[in-house]
């Protein structure tokens, strides 16, 4: 046997946490997101990145990016409309 005894474990030391309030954990959840999103963004936007080639895309040319957005949004109407009226069609 050695002479070392084992460590000992006081209870009750360390004071208990007060419970946070949803709202604050909600917050926390929240700012958590956003900072993930806004690194996100940050990286897209790097050069050669895909977010700095769309911006490159629509700063040279603003009206025919701006007929692509709006023909794009049209097709994504269309095939949401068509899916909500015949629900079980398949194609």
């Amino acid at each position: 046997m050695s002479d070392e005894s084992p460590p000992l474990v006081y209870e009750g030391l360390d004071p208990i946490p007060e419970p946070k309030s949803a709202m604050s954990e909600i917050s926390d959840a929240l700012q958590a997101a956003a900072g993930r999103v806004s690194r996100t963004i940050e990286a897209g936007r790097r050069p050669g990145m895909p977010l700095s080639v769309l911006s490159n895309i629509a700063r040279e040319a603003p009206l025919a990016s701006l007929l692509t957005a709006f023909l794009l949004g049209v097709a994504v109407a269309r095939r949401s409309n068509n899916t909500r009226r015949f629900p079980d069609h398949r194609e």
